[in-house]
């Protein structure tokens, strides 16, 4: 339930949408102020069971990142793209970016070469093109259905 408690200006609310509005001041029924739904937000973040299709994408690959480049796993399989699977050990071996960006193409095609970088090198490239991290998100999941 929404109530008054704590009035002052709060920057937004991240469920919803349109509450705030420096150009256009709204007018509002109770108690001439925003209402504040921290209590609610709270209760529905402890109380969540799914979010959107994007959300879950976009933290199964930040999981899987975190978890193959950090931790140690012991039953692991890669398949990317219809080549053979690769364990937990060989993706640390070759590096994991590698692992993803493997391809086919005739070297003169290809701006980065897999092949020809280790772990840590693979490494200091991503580093090095994003020092402040990767830092990116899934805007849209588009699906095919088939019968």
């Amino acid at each position: 339930m929404a109530s008054a408690e704590g009035s002052e200006k709060s920057v937004g609310d991240k469920y919803r949408s349109f509450m705030f509005d420096e150009e256009n001041p709204i007018q509002w029924r109770d108690h001439g102020c925003p209402p504040n739904f921290d209590s609610v937000n709270q209760l529905f973040e402890q109380g969540r069971t799914k979010g959107s299709l994007e959300e879950v994408v976009q933290n199964a690959i930040k999981t899987w990142d975190m978890e193959i480049s950090h931790k140690t796993l012991e039953k692991f399989k890669l398949f990317v793209n219809g080549r053979g699977g690769l364990s937990a050990e060989e993706i640390v071996r070759i590096g994991s970016y590698n692992a993803l960006l493997k391809n086919s193409l005739p070297k003169e095609f290809q701006y980065y070469k897999a092949d020809e970088e280790s772990f840590e090198s693979s490494h200091d490239v991503f580093r090095s093109a994003l020092p402040r991290g990767f830092a990116w998100e899934v805007v849209h999941v588009y699906s095919i259905g088939f019968l």
